[in-house]
């Protein structure tokens, strides 16, 4: 096991991970040209993510789910959808970055680092959108969606290029999301 191959993956797939919270298909897109144009290397396992198949079929994916997210109403119906595959992303973006890891200990970094950070990102993106629903009924969200999406992207990009920064941006926002949740539930309802 070469450990510092391990970190920068475990890091950069926080990043992804953290990324697919915004959106779901763009951090893999972004990893599959990686891996296609030789900037990055997979998990033998998850080569495929490299493939002309996998490309095509990502960024079809992305545009369709960044065109989706800038329709009022259809958005919130995308979340629901987007939770728990958020954190399956996630977790394949954790898998898929590290490289000569355990079986196990890959999936168990994966679930717990990449699903979790996923997952609690998506989690207060939907936050989000409902506030800015509820703020301008609807009105706003197409720019906060094309917002998440330019997020996802400078994160994705981020992960693979300077995973340690990505990775301290990502605690970073992890911790807004915290102390905003720590907030709300300390505020008394009016």
């Amino acid at each position: 096991m070469q450990t510092p191959g391990m970190i920068t993956g475990i890091l950069a797939g926080i990043g992804l991970a953290a990324a697919s919270g915004f959106r779901v298909f763009l951090p893999l897109f972004v990893l599959s040209i990686a891996a296609k144009t030789g900037l990055t290397g997979l998990n033998e396992k998850f080569a495929w993510l490299g493939s002309d198949t996998a490309l095509i079929i990502l960024g079809v994916a992305t545009l369709t789910e960044i065109a989706a997210y800038l329709i009022p109403w259809v958005d919130h119906l995308l979340d629901m959808l987007a939770f728990p595959l958020a954190g399956i992303a996630g977790t394949l973006a954790v898998a898929s970055t590290l490289q000569h890891t355990d079986p196990a200990l890959t999936w168990t970094l994966a679930l717990i680092a990449g699903g979790g950070t996923a997952t609690a990102v998506q989690a207060s993106t939907s936050a989000g959108r409902v506030a800015s629903t509820s703020a301008t009924g609807g009105l706003a969200n197409p720019l906060f969606a094309a917002g998440e999406s330019l997020v996802s992207f400078l994160f994705s990009v981020l992960a693979l290029a300077a995973p340690l920064a990505a990775f301290l941006l990502v605690a970073a926002v992890l911790y807004f999301i915290y102390r905003l949740a720590k907030r709300k539930k300390n505020t008394p309802a009016a």
